[in-house]
């Protein structure tokens, strides 16, 4: 699968470029368009229970989309629900990755995308203690709320970071999860801040420059005040 991304950055769609006979995942209503002789099958991908991890768990769908190109080959055009940028981000055996909960699109055939349980740590972050592992080889597709930002970190370099702009990072990483200000809820509500992420490299870093839970909390403040 190749991966092209047009109207970037901030309505951007990304055009998967499939082989005869190849594959792809899709996140269930994220597809835009499909060129001719493209099917389509829809199920809970690796059985109910799979499907429960997923949609329950990892907030994503329950079924999964299964695009396959015909012998002539084709394409499959995806988008996420929320406005900004895509990026194709790819997988390897010896670097899996862990992708938080809405930050998954597609994946090509060699990827294996599956709920996984990021520590109570995430859960008492406030963006849900499940995500997405993926591993194997081949490329994942993800979608953010604004632009993307990618840190990589040196061997022994710390960053902090907002949970809620967290989008994937490199599952070989050390992290902890915790307060804004250490130890103080209080001085946490103050700030504005809630729970943070500190990372250290080596290893790499993907960001959203908007976070969804702020955004969703002023439409609703904004919506019930209108």
């Amino acid at each position: 699968m190749k991966v092209q991304l047009r109207h970037n950055p901030s309505s951007t769609i990304a055009r998967c470029f499939l082989a005869g006979g190849e594959p792809m995942r899709v996140e269930s209503g994220a597809m835009v368009a499909h060129s001719a002789g493209v099917t389509l099958a829809a199920k809970a991908e690796g059985g109910i229970i799979a499907g429960l991890k997923r949609s329950v768990l990892a907030g994503e769908s329950f079924f999964v989309s299964t695009f396959t190109a015909p012998a002539a080959g084709g394409w499959v055009d995806v988008a996420p629900a929320l406005p900004g940028d895509m990026l194709s981000l790819s997988i390897t055996q010896d670097r899996p990755y862990f992708i938080s909960r809405g930050g998954w699109i597609a994946n090509s055939h060699g990827v294996t995308v599956e709920a996984k349980w990021g520590g109570l740590a995430n859960l008492f972050g406030g963006e849900g203690g499940f995500g997405l592992r993926a591993h194997g080889d081949g490329e994942v597709v993800l979608g953010v709320f604004g632009a993307i930002d990618v840190i990589d970190l040196a061997p022994g370099e710390p960053v902090t970071i907002d949970t809620g702009h967290v989008v994937a990072y490199d599952l070989a990483m050390n992290f902890t999860i915790r307060r804004a200000v250490s130890g103080r809820s209080l001085q946490s509500l103050k700030s504005g801040e809630g729970f943070v992420f500190d990372f250290v490299g080596p290893g790499r870093v993907l960001l959203q420059t908007r976070n969804p839970g702020a955004f969703a909390a002023w439409a609703g403040s904004s919506a019930s005040s209108g």
